[in-house]
């Protein structure tokens, strides 16, 4: 359990980057290098890195089209300029991922940061969505983890997190990484395999199954005749990308926002089914790292496969009734093989 005064302590935090709920805001404005008060943020949230450190972390942050992730070269430089291993710096780096909480239920703020066999960093953190099924929140290792996977990453090389990886966690990294082989860092502790946390796990391989979701592979699937508007492309796209191979139902689902951005999510299943990671969630998490709010969503499509044995559509229906009210879910039956 979290220690109660660095949960209050967290929130304290947590509100000076905005009651609104949209995170990283005032690192996002294009005013936010002007103004002294909002490049302090950082100083708060990382009082242990070096002002070169801060600054380099701004520039990344508040750099046109930033998407929740530190590419390897920073990754390292920071490592290198705070003198510490890139898995330390990821136990550094938890406050700020911590900042994408949204979890207006539990209160329970997680962040998490993975780090890709790229070398590439992946921030992340739990979302919840008030008044509907808990079932539908995403913890913050499956938000980073889906980071990592709609950026195409190659695999996964270790987690950092607040808090020890729940069991509902330890199964969707399973998919991940089927041997086990993904460190997890949390605190003070030495780092240790998933295998050692979840021993005699369930996998891919229980169901047939050779390999799990990375690399990432790409379905045969298209649009149908007629139908090709930038956001249904957009959702075409993600699912392509999307990691079925228990049902062959592939998704994706691509958001647009009132700033013209579009960010993609691709469904993500799991050999135990219930941690499977809808389109929409992993959309949303791509849109809260990267310092945007689902109040801001002015469109939603859903690309499907015809026919399949399940779809997304009433889950990402509910989903949008309470954080997008209003906004109408565009649905297009994708055709082709996967």
């Amino acid at each position: 359990m979290t220690d109660p005064n660095r949960l209050m302590s967290r929130r304290s935090t947590l509100a000076t980057l905005g009651a609104a709920g949209l995170g990283l805001w005032a690192m996002h404005s294009p005013s936010a290098h002007a103004d002294d008060s909002k490049g302090n943020d950082l100083n708060s949230l990382l009082p242990e890195f070096s002002e070169k450190s801060r600054d380099r972390l701004r520039r990344l942050l508040s750099a046109p089209g930033f998407s929740g992730h530190i590419p390897a070269a920073e990754a390292q430089a920071l490592a290198e300029t705070e003198q510490k291993s890139v898995g330390a710096l990821m136990l550094g780096l938890l406050p700020l991922a911590r900042t994408y909480s949204r979890p207006p239920i539990s209160n329970y703020h997680v962040g998490a940061v993975v780090r890709g066999a790229s070398g590439n960093l992946y921030f992340g953190a739990n979302i919840e969505f008030p008044g509907h099924s808990l079932g539908f929140a995403v913890h913050a290792e499956q938000s980073a983890l889906s980071n990592a996977y709609m950026h195409s990453d190659t695999g996964i090389a270790s987690v950092a997190v607040t808090a020890a990886p729940c069991g509902h966690c330890r199964q969707f990294m399973t998919e991940m990484s089927p041997e086990g082989d993904i460190q997890i860092l949390v605190g003070s502790s030495p780092a240790v395999k998933l295998s050692a946390l979840l021993p005699a796990a369930f996998g891919p391989k229980d169901l047939g199954f050779k390999d799990g979701a990375f690399p990432v592979r790409e379905a045969d699937l298209s649009l149908p005749k007629g139908v090709d508007d930038e956001l249904s492309v957009a959702a075409l796209n993600a699912a392509r990308q999307s990691y079925a191979p228990y049902t062959k139902a592939n998704s994706g689902i691509a958001l647009r926002t009132r700033t013209g951005r579009i960010y993609k999510g691709a469904y993500i299943e799991n050999v135990a089914f219930n941690p499977s990671l809808p389109p929409l969630q992993t959309a949303l998490a791509a849109l809260i790292v990267a310092g945007e709010s689902s109040s801001s969503v002015s469109k939603v499509a859903l690309v499907e496969v015809e026919g399949a044995v399940i779809s997304q559509k009433s889950a990402a229906e509910a989903v949008m009734a309470a954080i997008t009210p209003g906004v109408k879910l565009q649905v297009v039956k994708a055709m082709g093989r996967t």
